[in-house]
């Protein structure tokens, strides 16, 4: 079991899922996660008419301190007619669940499912995915009580996993829980990683690197994980 330096959790990883039960001042991004099936037209990509929706609300999100960070179209994991649009919001947006209403709607759509999201390590409050490479979206099932420690290990494994290999960590959230979530006593997390391309996923699994090292031990923690790769469409023009 690898020991965690507290103070640096406390500071640090996990000051984000502190923050809510402790009160903590500091308000931080929002961010919400839309899994969306569209209707698919022959000859035309599932996700076009649904990317000119958005684009024509891109004003009124804005106005309501929204900012959309793009499109996840799949490569790997997802059916063809399926896609993820990720949305980050300022503290103060009072109408962000009637903009969200209106980007779950459309003739494009067949079904639209809502996370709502935090981030815990990364991203800032600045950071945006980069075009280049592919993105895969990563979900982790943790025990409540394991996540410092899975956050930790994290940490410690990103320093080298950049280091070597052509990827950029862009995002770790938290879920909101679910009922389900809270009668199992687990946590779901996010991970969003920029790769290259898959053949840089593939050379990322190196058991030797001192990345994999820390991911074996997260490993250990994880009760359930899944993942897709896709394609980042940017949605402002």
């Amino acid at each position: 079991m690898t020991a965690i330096d507290r103070r640096r959790w406390i500071f640090g990883a996990g000051a984000a899922l502190l923050a809510s039960s402790a009160g903590a001042a500091e308000a931080r991004a929002m961010y919400d996660y839309l899994f969306l099936d569209f209707e698919s037209e022959p000859g035309e990509p599932p996700a076009k008419a649904y990317v000119e929706q958005v684009r024509a609300r891109l004003p009124a999100i804005q106005a309501a301190g929204g900012e959309v960070l793009g499109l996840f179209t799949p490569q790997l994991g997802w059916v063809a007619r399926q896609a993820a649009l990720l949305v980050r919001w300022t503290p103060e947006a009072r109408t962000r669940d009637a903009e969200i209403r209106a980007l779950m709607r459309g003739k494009a759509l067949r079904q639209a499912q809502r996370g709502k999201l935090e981030a815990t390590l990364r991203p800032a409050p600045e950071d945006r995915p980069k075009g280049r490479g592919i993105y895969v979206h990563r979900w982790f099932v943790v025990k409540t009580a394991d996540v410092p420690e899975f956050l930790e290990l994290s940490s410690q494994g990103w320093t080298d996993f950049e280091k070597r290999f052509d990827t950029t960590i862009f995002g770790l959230f938290s879920a909101e829980r679910t009922s389900r979530d809270i009668a199992g006593g687990v946590q779901r997390l996010l991970l969003i990683t920029r790769y290259g391309d898959h053949g840089v996923w593939e050379a990322s699994r190196d058991p030797s690197t001192e990345a994999m090292a820390a991911f074996r031990r997260r490993q250990l923690l994880t009760r359930d994980t899944w993942a897709a790769s896709t394609l980042l469409s940017p949605i402002a023009t």
